[in-house]
């Protein structure tokens, strides 16, 4: 069995009187959902091997603010950042990585109006900077060869106009990264933003996440890259609805790495 690796708090830094490089900001579905656990671990491994200085915020943490701001419920959501900017500031945080793009967008986009300036990065993008910097080497092992599809995540897309950092990490895995005819800044949602995550769908005639399946199942994949817990959450529904789940994987990006690497 793995040698269990330990993740330091902010609040234990802080007794040491020292300052981690970042701050890994795991987010509700990180916290909480049994599926997007396996993303925050498999992420914890990757900065764990990289040699990265890290904390989190452990019970510090709070929900963003992101279900509740696009749900409407904009008093609650500056509640939410008002809570969390007061903590991180406390810490005097600088930088923050989370694979959540939610968080990530609200972190970056949203906070700096109520106070809250940090550096902050998806973590496919600081993934791909560890890489960069050789810190972390990503080889082709058992994904090498495979037909993969990157579904792109509509926080970290089209909100932020990132789309290489996610698809230069599957090329650094040798995959055979096929692309959906709805790609990059023409993407499909996969029906989980601004709140939908959290409630049944409206009545219509197909479900979003149904259709995102279908353009993903054209292009023929073994496994369906994703870089965010609600689009795996809401692929993987899909891919059972279309009883393909024998057949094809859907994975974040880091735990591609993970498992390629055999962490």
């Amino acid at each position: 069995m793995a040698e269990a690796i330990k993740v330091p708090t902010m609040a234990e830094y802080m007794a040491e009187g020292k300052k981690p490089e970042v701050l890994f900001w795991v987010g509700c579905a990180g916290s909480f959902d049994d599926r997007a656990k396996k993303i925050t671990k498999a992420f914890v491994k990757l900065l764990h091997k990289a040699g990265v200085d890290f904390a989190v915020l452990g019970t510090e943490e709070s929900c963003t603010g992101d279900p509740a701001k696009r749900a409407g419920n904009e008093f609650l959501f500056q509640m939410q950042a008002a809570t969390n900017i007061e903590v991180l500031n406390g810490y005097e945080i600088e930088k923050v990585v989370t694979a959540c793009p939610h968080c990530f967008n609200t972190l970056k986009n949203e906070y700096p109006a109520l106070g809250g300036n940090y550096d902050v990065m998806h973590h496919t993008q600081f993934l791909k900077s560890l890489l960069n910097e050789g810190k972390l080497k990503v080889e082709g092992g058992k994904f090498k060869g495979k037909r993969i599809t990157f579904h792109d995540p509509c926080y970290l897309g089209r909100a932020n106009n990132e789309y290489e950092a996610p698809r230069d990490l599957l090329r650094k895995l040798e995959v055979e990264l096929v692309e959906m005819k709805k790609c990059k800044r023409d993407g499909l949602c996969c029906g989980a933003g601004g709140g939908q995550m959290f409630k049944e769908p409206e009545a219509g005639n197909k479900d979003v996440n149904i259709e995102r399946t279908e353009q993903a199942l054209e292009v023929k994949p073994e496994v369906i890259a994703a870089g965010c817990p609600f689009c795996n959450t809401m692929m993987t529904d899909g891919v059972k609805g279309k009883d393909k789940e024998d057949d094809i994987a859907v994975m974040d990006v880091a735990e591609l790495i993970a498992n390629a690497e055999d962490l």
